[in-house]
């Protein structure tokens, strides 16, 4: 049924934090170890120095090293697409050939934040990073955070070249993923944990997956049942998880502080704050409901 779909960095992949020490610095060794579980727990690829991965807070040096270490962990076998937008051309550009060099597979590019461009000059962006390397980009369209959208007859036109290879959705946009999907062959790749079944269903690629940090077997779980033609089954799993999926990416915090306190992976950089007691403990929960009912499947 999905065979066809381009996935160009495999299905079902996680949006991985980056751990720190307790006193905020790099944790490179708890990376490496985090890494390696998850592509045993059923990870075909791994997103770094995203959201997530706090990336508005660490270093450019930080971040090749990050790459390094996690390539080093999992081999050169498995994907690994490294974040580097910023909002400012010239240094996604760096940030860009930076991770190329520290041995990322790809590349994920948010529109540029915060000054609103047009869509010509959001294009414009884009085109340069896929320029000025070798290796594919994934477009990031999430304009809750950015403020402005990657518009589908932008992805459209950014098709053309041949190291636009994917997006992923943020965008709440069904209409325009399903119209983009229809009209190229990118690779659409659900970011919102609670559309991943919705997107995957109407030809997406997969997912680039925050709750699966926490739950790696859940999450491809989904797509796994899809792919055997259970929809039904794909459609309980996806069931099943909401609850956790509320929790960590529909209140009030954000992925990166929720995943950190159900893994207890150190502290999040400020302005972020950790999850207070009673947060963790709702998290924690509602991850051992969802173990449970996997365990009883």
């Amino acid at each position: 049924m999905s065979t066809s779909r381009p996935r160009p960095f495999g299905r079902a992949l996680c949006a991985m934090i980056t751990p720190f020490t307790a006193d905020g610095a790099l944790d490179l060794d708890a990376a490496a170890r985090l890494a390696h579980g998850l592509v045993a727990d059923g990870c075909d690829g791994l997103v770094l120095n995203g959201t997530t991965g706090e990336s508005p807070t660490t270093s450019d040096a930080e971040k090749s090293a990050l790459v390094r270490a996690v390539r080093a962990a999992v081999g050169d076998g498995v994907p690994l697409v490294a974040g580097v937008g910023s909002a400012d051309t010239r240094h996604t550009v760096e940030l860009a050939r930076s991770a190329e060099s520290a041995g990322a597979d790809g590349l994920l590019v948010v529109a540029p934040y915060y000054s609103r461009p047009p869509q010509a000059a959001v294009e414009a962006h884009l085109r340069a990073v896929a320029d000025a390397v070798g290796v594919p980009l994934v477009v990031y369209d999430i304009p809750g955070r950015t403020g402005v959208r990657v518009a589908p007859e932008t992805l459209l036109r950014l098709a053309e070249h041949p190291r636009v290879v994917a997006v992923k959705d943020c965008s709440y946009d069904l209409l325009g993923a399903a119209k983009v999907i229809a009209g190229s062959d990118l690779a659409y790749y659900s970011g919102c944990d609670e559309l991943h079944l919705p997107l995957y269903a109407i030809g997406g690629a997969g997912c680039i997956s925050t709750v699966a940090n926490a739950a790696p077997r859940a999450v491809r779980a989904v797509l796994d049942a899809f792919d055997r033609g259970d929809t039904d089954g794909a459609a309980r799993l996806h069931r099943s998880l909401l609850p956790l999926t509320e929790l960590m990416m529909c209140a009030e915090l954000p992925g990166a502080v929720t995943a950190k306190a159900l893994l207890d992976a150190g502290p999040v950089r400020a302005p972020l704050q950790g999850a207070d007691p009673a947060a963790t403990a709702a998290l924690r929960a509602a991850h051992g409901v969802l173990t449970a009912q996997l365990a009883a499947a």
